[in-house]
C-alpha cells in the first residue's frame, strides 16, 4: 500500500472517541497519520500504535488548540517530519477536538462560555490557519470540521447554549472559507453528528442515554465508525466536488 498523503487529526486519543476511530480508518485506507492532542506522550503512543497496526507512517505531538503558540509549534513539528521525508505532505485536516457542557444558560459563566468557544470554534480557526498554507501550496487539501446537530436544532442533545453557539460558528466558518478558497484544490466541509456513542457526554446516565436513543428515528446513537466513514470520504478524491457542505449524521433526528 503506497502512502502519499498525511491526515492530521486533533482530539484523537480517547479510546471511545470519534478521533481515534477516524485515525484508524484513515490509516486503514492508506493515509499516514498525525495525532495532535493535549497529552503529547499519549498522542505519540496512539500514533505509533496505529502506525504499526496499519503499516503507515505516523506521528504524534502535543497540541492545545486554544493556544496559537501551541498550534504553531505543532504545525512546525509536522512540517519538519514532512521535510525530513518521515511523512508525506499533509492532504487532510480533521478538526475533531471539542468539549461540551450541559449547563443551563442562566447558570453559565463567562469563563465557561469562553472555554467552550475557544476549544470548539477558535481551535478550528487556529489549526486550520496553521495547516492551510501547505495545502494551498500543494494544490490539494481536505478540511473536515466537526460541528453538531446541536448547531442546527438549537441544542436538544446534550450541550446547551455555549456548545450550540460554538458549533454554529463552525458552520459559518466552513462555508466562508470554502467559498474563499474554492478554486485552490482545497475543500472545506463540516459534519453535524447527532448523538454518538462516545465519552463526551460526561455525567450522562443510562436512563438519559436510553431516552436520547428513543428520540432518534433510527432508534440508536451513531457509532464512531459511522462518523469516521463520512470524515474519510470527505477527505477522498471522490469528494473533490464537495465543498462548503454540511453532512448530517443524526439517524433522522433532524431533517431539513
Amino acid at each position: 500500500m503506497s502512502t502519499t498523503r498525511t491526515a492530521v487529526l486533533t482530539g484523537a486519543t480517547s479510546d471511545r472517541g470519534i478521533g481515534m476511530t477516524t485515525a484508524q480508518r484513515y490509516a486503514r485506507e492508506g493515509w499516514a497519520i498525525v495525532i495532535l492532542d493535549l497529552d503529547g506522550e499519549k498522542s505519540a503512543k496512539v500514533a505509533a500504535d496505529i502506525g504499526n497496526q496499519f503499516a503507515v507512517p505516523a506521528f504524534g505531538y502535543a497540541l492545545d488548540v486554544t493556544s496559537e503558540e501551541s498550534v504553531t509549534a505543532a504545525q512546525t513539528a509536522v512540517a519538519a517530519e514532512v521535510a525530513a521525508g518521515n511523512l508525506p505532505p499533509v492532504g487532510a485536516l480533521a478538526n475533531i477536538a471539542g468539549i461540551t457542557s450541559p449547563v443551563p444558560f442562566l447558570d453559565t459563566t463567562l469563563e465557561l462560555w469562553n472555554t467552550v468557544m475557544a476549544v470548539n470554534a477558535t481551535g478550528t480557526y487556529l489549526v486550520t490557519k496553521a495547516f492551510l498554507p501547505a495545502m494551498l501550496e500543494n494544490g490539494f487539501g481536505r478540511i473536515v470540521n466537526m460541528s453538531s446537530v446541536s448547531a442546527q436544532r438549537g441544542g436538544g442533545v446534550f450541550g446547551k447554549v455555549p456548545y450550540s453557539s460554538a458549533k454554529a460558528a463552525i458552520l459559518g466558518f466552513t462555508k466562508a472559507l470554502a467559498r474563499e478558497i474554492a478554486d485552490s484544490g482545497v475543500t472545506v466541509n463540516a459534519i453535524t453528528p447527532g448523538a454518538v456513542d462516545t465519552n463526551i457526554r460526561v455525567g450522562a446516565t443510562a436512563e438519559s442515554e436510553a431516552a436520547l436513543a428513543a428520540g432518534i428515528p433510527i432508534g440508536r446513537t451513531a457509532t464512531t465508525e459511522e462518523v469516521a466513514a463520512v470524515i474519510t470520504f470527505l477527505s477522498s478524491d471522490d469528494a473533490s466536488y464537495l465543498t462548503g457542505t454540511t453532512v448530517d449524521i443524526n439517524g433522522g433526528s433532524h431533517m431539513h
